[in-house]
């Protein structure tokens, strides 16, 4: 599961919170609409795929926080064997009950601990779910993890928003980043901590819901500190998966980093 780029899909909704049944956010309610709702561009999800299926070389892929499978199941479609670690059960009953879902390897549990057996050649974390982790310990623990699962020469890949702390004028805290007929979204951003929320509200025939989502926003350096700290080093950022150069004026980064 994943999420951050425009309107409802601007922003992945929660961290990764405890919950019997889900993570704490991704309930049934969430989870049998998330793919309507985070469709976004096709094209998009085309080029995730091919970029995905390049750097596995070949090899057997990881996603965290797989979902509904909507990258993992196109990837796999694509010849490339996939398996995943999803906290929320209700999402990965929807990746199930989706052809090709029944065969595929999922670990119910926590990204930052969960162990799945094997090694493989790509472990891929897409979407700005890096941000649902929201603390820092949460954060160098994932890259632990992914390393941990990698063969050496294994790849591992976080697409996340640059942070939104960025365009904040001095003292400010809150950011609008969506408004529409049927869409307001604000973040409402903390500097001193890195940590921020994402609230939404939607309106819909006649009828107002309201969301708010915590996450926690690092910036490249720091990903590539606690990929150095896990025997990772960086190999590609780009600033889309069409590999555009990452600068200044980048949104959001696509970092590879190579296990050593």
């Amino acid at each position: 599961a994943a999420r951050h780029l425009s309107s409802w899909n601007s922003h992945r909704f929660p961290s990764r919170a405890n919950s019997v049944d889900s993570d704490g956010y991704f309930d049934a309610r969430i989870a049998e609409t998330y793919d309507a709702d985070v469709a976004g561009d096709p094209e998009i999800l085309r080029l995730t795929v091919e970029r995905l299926a390049e750097l596995s070389d070949g090899g057997a892929t990881l996603e965290f926080a797989i979902g509904t499978g909507r990258v993992a199941l196109p990837l796999s479609e694509q010849g490339v064997s996939v398996s995943g670690i999803e906290l929320s059960k209700p999402m990965v009953e929807q990746l199930r009950a989706k052809a090709g879902g029944a065969d595929m390897d999922v670990v119910i549990g926590d990204m930052t601990s969960v162990k799945v057996a094997g090694e493989f050649s790509l472990v891929f974390l897409v979407f700005n779910t890096i941000d649902n982790l929201t603390t820092q310990d949460a954060q160098v623990a994932c890259f632990q993890n992914a390393a941990e699962h990698l063969s050496s020469g294994g790849r591992f890949v976080v697409e996340t928003l640059v942070p939104p702390a960025q365009f904040l004028k001095m003292g400010e805290t809150l950011r609008a980043f969506e408004r529409s007929e049927s869409h307001w979204g604000v973040d409402e951003i903390d500097v001193a901590t890195q940590n921020y929320v994402s609230h939404h509200v939607w309106f819909e025939d006649g009828e107002t819901r309201k969301f708010s989502v915590p996450f926690r926003f690092a910036w490249p350096s720091e990903m590539d500190l606690m990929a150095k700290m896990a025997g990772m080093e960086l190999e590609h950022r780009w600033s889309d998966w069409e590999k555009s150069a990452f600068d200044q004026m980048s949104r959001r980064h696509i970092s590879v980093w190579r296990k050593t």
